[in-house]
């Protein structure tokens, strides 16, 4: 193994003398983010990706960078999208908090199954836009397809893999130069959502609580409030670096943008506007994923008339 590896899945960043971000290309068969800390004599994966195969890689990676196996493996929330990779670390110690683990165990054997059931659809539906594709040319068509047929790719042998130890509200990690901290605040983007942090290195890693220059995804658990006041205590801690679950390595200027992104659209859909009207800040307009702006105004008046009721 040599030092000019490459993946097609994501591209390597190093974040800090002892940190790795793992950024996801559109077209590869990552999803989201993931990365790796060198503890000294113990190293920590954190996220394992969409398919196995950019998992691999990361393991690769990891391995081939720090010198030695991945002692840990962290999943920050149950999405799909970080934790399907989890079968490549099955030699690995893999961590959630206790909420992350009982939704990974009561969702996913479902979720899978009727993927695996579908195989023939999905293959069918790629086709489809192949041939959007040949009419227009859209890189985001081009970036559908690769990441779809990577994620056809994997479904044969796809398992699913659940952490093997669980914590409550943090647990520490020791190596023989450094330390990092694994913990959670409760629930924003998902149910419960967990973050890494190396104080020596001033890093976090953030998940899905952080995305940068790219819209957010709000789903029905997520909780606006929340989010906010995890984000709020977050920077007050000393980070130089803050890895997102989406997008490119942040810093708390990014933290504070998000905050302010989410506060903007609680107060927007109190003033009872409709998706008709609904367009786009300029200051947002250059953030990937803008399709997402409207969804999320949709799911927080769905989760106002919720907590209202």
């Amino acid at each position: 193994m040599n030092g000019s590896f490459t993946s097609k899945h994501f591209t390597l960043e190093k974040v800090s003398e002892h940190v790795y971000s793992a950024i996801a290309k559109e077209d590869g068969g990552s999803g989201a983010n993931a990365g790796f800390v060198n503890l000294g004599d113990k190293t920590i994966v954190f996220d394992t990706f969409n398919t196995q195969q950019a998992a691999e890689d990361l393991k690769i990676l990891a391995e081939n960078i720090t010198g030695q196996p991945v002692k840990w493996v962290i999943n920050s929330h149950w999405h799909g999208d970080h934790i399907r990779g989890n079968q490549v670390f099955k030699d690995s110690q893999i961590i959630s908090s206790n909420l992350t683990y009982s939704k990974m165990k009561d969702t996913h054997p479902t979720r899978i199954k009727k993927q695996k059931d579908d195989i023939e659809g999905l293959t069918n539906y790629i086709q489809t836009l192949k041939e959007q594709l040949t009419q227009n040319g859209e890189m985001e068509l081009h970036n559908q397809i690769g990441f779809l047929m990577e994620l056809k790719l994997s479904l044969p042998t796809l398992e699913l893999v659940l952490p093997s130890q669980t914590f409550h509200d943090e647990i520490s990690f020791y190596g023989s130069e450094r330390s990092a901290k694994l913990f959670t605040l409760g629930g924003g983007h998902s149910f419960c959502d967990s973050m890494l942090y190396i104080p020596d290195e001033k890093v976090m890693f953030m998940g899905d609580l952080l995305f940068v220059h790219c819209h957010p995804t709000f789903f029905e658990e997520t909780n606006p409030l929340k989010w906010m006041e995890i984000l709020k205590k977050i920077h007050t801690l000393e980070i130089d670096a803050a890895i997102p679950g989406h997008g490119l390595v942040g810093t708390k200027e990014d933290i504070t943008l998000l905050t302010r992104y989410i506060n903007e659209l609680c107060l927007i859909t109190s003033e009872g506007l409709t998706n008709k009207n609904i367009k786009v800040p300029d200051r947002y307009k250059h953030w990937s994923s803008p399709e997402n702006y409207i969804q999320n105004v949709t799911r927080i008046v769905e989760w106002k008339k919720i907590t209202m009721e």
